[in-house]
């Protein structure tokens, strides 16, 4: 079971995030990111982030492109959150899949 304080820290981090990669996002037509959820870890040492991608058959591709950009995105969060956090931790990024889940889901009921 996560703590208050967790919670607290992974929705700053999912609230500065999804600011982050709105403000990137706009330079990009056609593309939607969305940050589904953040879990850090109870040391607060690597939070993951869930990202889920609109169209997603580009998911694949922006998201090799955000790991290759890792550092500059940790910078900004850190930048962001500083006053409330001592220690950035380190941002890993997962693909969520669970909208295309609940499309196919959908689709096969329809059948």
């Amino acid at each position: 079971m996560e703590s208050n304080r967790l919670q607290k820290i992974n929705r700053l981090i999912l609230k500065e995030l999804s600011e982050i990669f709105l403000l990137e996002t706009k330079k990009m037509r056609g593309v939607l990111i969305s940050v589904t959820q953040v879990r850090v870890t109870p040391d607060l040492g690597v939070a993951h982030a869930y990202l889920s991608f609109f169209p997603s058959d580009k998911g694949e591709e922006l998201l090799e492109n955000i790991n290759s950009n890792i550092k500059s995105i940790r910078y900004d969060l850190g930048k962001r959150v500083g006053q409330q956090l001592r220690v950035i931790p380190n941002l890993e990024f997962h693909l969520d899949l669970s909208l295309d889940y609940l499309e196919n889901i959908d689709n096969l009921l329809k059948e």
